[in-house]
């Protein structure tokens, strides 16, 4: 059995002393999967993001990364009017350096990386005007152009719409199967976590998770459970295949129970 790319052992972390985040959290990411982090906010998906990539240290227990790690938050902005290509090439600055200029091999490693994700043709357009799912593209392509070994998004289809999520999600499974990179990603979709990820963890809060594969503990009961609203997994045929997806069920009651609540919360 090969090494994995990530291991949580007992894992722990607060804040505040003795007011537990995360805590005894334990499970392993293969190399070249799709893990996806679920659950309702607070409760510590984030936190675990922040320890993969270095930015916190454990407070109990420890982890192990295998492998370089590049890290796109949900919300994506730059101060200056930086390029499509700038933007790719900066996956390069680990090799170019501080003071140095990027060489024809790494522009063209930029453009080739871009053209992967359909963006070679925005290259010279500045990545501020650009939409969200454009965006996330170009973050991709500048991740294949740093070489790095390990994806951390965190809700990598936050804000965008229907087409953008499903080609973002289409490009997540692609670097995971071609390029062997291994993908961590939260989300608030339980369907997105059935479409790509190979293993998931649900974390219910108190130290108490559920970890396995995703097609294995992304049943109804669990995520009824998880976010204490009815959830239905439903199967269909489309194109001459199987499809599982994973749909809240909105009943006119409690439609009319959230109206109520927002129309108080207004007053």
């Amino acid at each position: 059995m090969s090494e994995p790319a990530i291991s949580l052992t007992n894992l722990g972390y607060f804040y505040r002393p003795n007011q537990w985040v995360l805590r005894h959290c334990d499970t392993r990411v293969a190399r070249g999967s799709v893990f996806a982090l679920l659950g309702p906010n607070g409760r510590g998906k984030t936190t675990l993001l922040h320890l993969l990539i270095g930015a916190l240290k454990p407070c109990e227990g420890g982890l192990s990364v295998n492998g370089r790690i590049a890290f796109v938050p949900q919300l994506f902005e730059v101060t200056f009017d930086y390029t499509a290509l700038d933007m790719a090439l900066m996956g390069r600055a680990r090799k170019i350096g501080l003071f140095s200029q990027p060489s024809r091999d790494d522009e063209e490693a930029a453009l080739a990386a871009l053209d992967r994700f359909g963006m070679a043709d925005y290259a010279q357009r500045p990545f501020g005007e650009l939409s969200g799912g454009q965006r996330q593209l170009i973050i991709f392509a500048r991740v294949l152009v740093a070489e790095a070994d390990i994806l951390v998004l965190d809700e990598p289809t936050s804000a965008l719409d229907l087409e953008n999520q499903s080609l973002v999600l289409e490009r997540i499974s692609s670097l995971a199967r071609n390029d062997r990179l291994t993908i961590v990603m939260t989300t608030h979709h339980p369907h997105h976590a059935l479409a790509v990820a190979d293993d998931a963890l649900l974390m219910r809060g108190q130290g108490d998770y559920l970890f396995g594969r995703a097609r294995e503990i992304l049943t109804e009961d669990n995520l009824c459970s998880l976010y204490r609203a009815p959830l239905k997994r439903i199967a269909f045929e489309h194109e001459g295949r199987e499809i599982e997806t994973i749909a809240p069920i909105l009943t006119p009651t409690q439609m009319a129970r959230h109206h109520s609540q927002e129309t108080i919360g207004a007053e």
